[in-house]
């Protein structure tokens, strides 16, 4: 067998290997670690310890052998047990055998051999395990050819898949997790349980759903995630707003562009340019409106009126479906949805007015409004690509400019309620209302700058117009 001592240098094994001597047990490092070290992606903080024996004593002695004592956090449902140190977070768990039942994710276990623990595992390439034991410390146990896999970047499981997909149907979103975050490929037999245990995904919790989706959409390139969501069909039952968008309509020679693969395109391009995860999750939501409101008009065509208004409020009811924060993170979405055409129809014709009023309803976030209309730039045109593309940099530039001139960016009016109060011997009242609203229009329009005292002398002359007289 292989060894890889190079992989150990980190003082921690050498302590885990002694705490496991201290109890009489043998002691494995598994899972994550080992295949991210064999595919040389650095050294991985989540380290996943086997013990042949309790996993919970074990981690209790490797806390007594540990300056400072970390705390031990346990897990008795599951037999697990976790403590951290020096940035390092390790987690043990007792070998173990597992069987399900038809309703549930969670497995009766009983107690095991490491191969039986090996048995257990999702995938071959996260079977890998690394010896701590003295006798053949850093020895690589691979019983299922998993270094073979990651040489050939293949996603196998090692146990018949349909059993392994049936039983924990998260295995599913794992498989398709893993082949889009290492660019892998799923090998046949998977791709085929897949799709026949595709239902099976309702037995998931919403939460350990969206957790799998976030890392995929996180990855280098998320299309290759989604595009195998849809091919094994298990993405009408997470995104059916995004299965309606699949497909051509022809009407009359009339047709339109199929939005779910270009929402795809989308997604891939705002991944090339930024890590925000809320960022990426508008590029992908940021058509959903479209099924719902896609029409045919002879003189005109396929038309999607105020899709971006209607994919908005949809964002809300996906959100609170999969279990999603419904805070500013999903606000964030919803308003990058509403806007998401502003600045295509302003870059034919950048006004001042309405650079101001782009910036005064983006506010903090017109800079990720105009990268996700820069990524919504799909065409295979390279005049139309460049064209498109410059005229964004026009609007970009323009925002900078007026920003600096006119500080519309989270807008404060120069007159507050408060003084137009005072200045006219108003008690609260419909008038203070107009007042200021008609004050942010003319500094949004460029009527008046916005200053202080260009502000007050429109208030003064405003008020004229409401036949209200100043207090002396």
């Amino acid at each position: 067998m292989p060894t890889y001592p190079n992989a150990l240098q980190h003082p921690i094994f050498k302590t885990v290997s002694q705490a496991a001597a201290n109890i009489g047990t043998d002691s494995y490092v598994i899972g994550g670690y080992v295949r991210d070290y064999l595919l040389n992606r650095g050294k991985a903080k989540d380290i996943d310890i086997v013990a042949v024996g309790s996993g919970i004593e074990l981690a209790k002695e490797v806390s007594s052998l540990l300056p400072g004592k970390p705390k031990v956090s346990i897990f008795k449902t599951y037999g697990t047990a976790m403590l951290k140190t020096g940035g390092i977070e390790l987690e043990f768990v007792g070998a173990r055998k597992e069987s399900y039942s038809k309703e549930s994710r969670n497995p009766a276990v009983e107690d095991g051999t490491l191969q039986d623990d090996q048995n257990r595992r999702d995938f071959t390439i996260n079977a890998l395990a690394l010896s701590l034991n003295d006798d053949n410390f850093g020895e690589l146990l691979d019983p299922f050819n998993g270094v073979e896999d990651l040489e050939k970047k293949v996603i196998k499981t090692p146990l018949d898949p349909d059993i392994t997909y049936s039983d924990d149907p998260l295995r599913m979103l794992r498989a398709i997790r893993f082949a889009t975050q290492l660019d892998f490929f799923i090998e046949k037999q998977s791709l085929k349980a897949i799709t026949k245990n595709a239902k099976r995904i309702k037995i998931i919790s919403k939460e350990r759903i969206i957790d799998e989706i976030n890392k995929i959409l996180l990855a280098d390139k998320p299309s290759k995630g989604f595009a195998l969501l849809e091919k094994t069909g298990l993405l009408p039952f997470i995104f059916p707003e995004l299965t309606a968008l699949k497909g051509v309509d022809e009407k009359e020679g009339q047709r339109h562009k199929d939005n779910f693969w270009h929402t795809l395109e989308v997604v891939d391009n705002i991944a090339k340019t930024t890590d925000n995860l809320w960022l990426r999750w508008a590029a992908l939501l940021h058509d959903i409106g479209k099924a719902p409101t896609k029409k045919f008009d002879k003189k005109i065509g396929w038309t999607f009126h105020a899709h971006e208004f209607v994919g908005s409020k949809m964002v809300y009811k996906l959100f609170k479906r999969m279990k999603m924060p419904l805070n500013d993170k999903m606000k964030f979405v919803q308003k990058m949805v509403l806007m998401s055409s502003r600045p295509i129809v302003l870059a034919s014709d950048v006004t001042d007015s309405a650079v101001r009023r782009l910036i005064f309803d983006a506010g903090d976030y017109v800079d990720d409004l105009m990268t996700l209309c820069e990524a919504d730039i799909t065409t295979k045109n390279p005049k139309k690509f460049k064209k498109y593309h410059n005229n964004f940099q026009k609007v970009r530039d323009k925002i900078e400019e007026v920003e600096a001139r006119d500080h519309i960016r989270n807008f404060q009016p120069p007159i507050s309620g408060e003084e137009i109060m005072d200045t006219f011997g108003l008690k609260p009242s419909r008038e203070i209302g107009v007042i200021k609203d008609a004050i942010k229009e003319a500094i949004l329009e460029g009527d008046i700058p916005n200053e202080y005292e260009a502000a007050k002398d429109f208030m003064l002359k405003k008020g004229e117009e409401l036949n209200l007289t100043p207090v002396k």
